[in-house]
C-alpha cells in the first residue's frame, strides 16, 4: 500500500495510508511520478478536480463527490462512481485509466493532462 506523507501542523508530519489503491493505480503513480519529477500530491489533485477550466471541471459529468453516481454532461448517462470504495471496479486496469485521461482531460481543459496531474489526480481518487 501507498504511503502518503501528510503534514500536519500541531503534530509535524503523519503517514496515512492510501486505503483504496490498487495494484494498477500504484503502479501508474508511481509512473507518473517519475516522468513528472515529483511525488503526486492529494491535495493538487482535489484541487485540480474542483477547479474551472472555461467553463468545464472534473465535477461537470463526475460530481464533487465520486462516491456518488455521476452524469455525462451532454448525453445524460449515468456514470458509476469512481471512488474505489464504493466501486470496487475502479482504478484497476491501466487502460481504462489511460483512455479516460486522455479522452476527460481533452475535453476538459483542451489538452492532455500531465503527468504531474494524472499523478495528483489519480492518488486522489485513491483515497476516495
Amino acid at each position: 500500500m501507498r504511503i502518503n506523507k501528510l503534514a500536519i501542523a500541531l503534530t509535524g508530519s503523519l503517514f496515512v495510508v492510501v486505503a483504496n489503491a490498487t495494484p494498477v493505480s500504484e503502479r501508474m503513480i508511481t509512473t507518473f511520478e517519475a516522468a513528472s519529477g515529483k511525488s503526486a500530491d492529494a491535495a493538487a489533485g482535489e484541487a485540480f478536480w474542483n477547479r474551472d477550466f472555461n467553463g468545464k471541471s472534473c465535477t461537470t459529468c463526475h460530481g464533487s463527490d465520486v462516491k456518488q453516481v455521476g452524469q455525462h454532461a451532454k448525453t445524460k448517462k449515468a456514470i458509476e462512481p469512481l471512488a474505489p470504495s464504493v466501486n470496487p471496479e475502479r482504478l484497476t486496469q491501466d487502460h481504462k485509466i489511460n483512455k479516460w485521461f486522455l479522452r476527460n482531460c481533452k475535453w476538459t481543459l483542451g489538452r492532455e493532462c500531465t503527468p504531474a496531474e494524472k499523478g495528483d489526480i489519480l492518488l486522489w481518487l485513491s483515497n476516495q
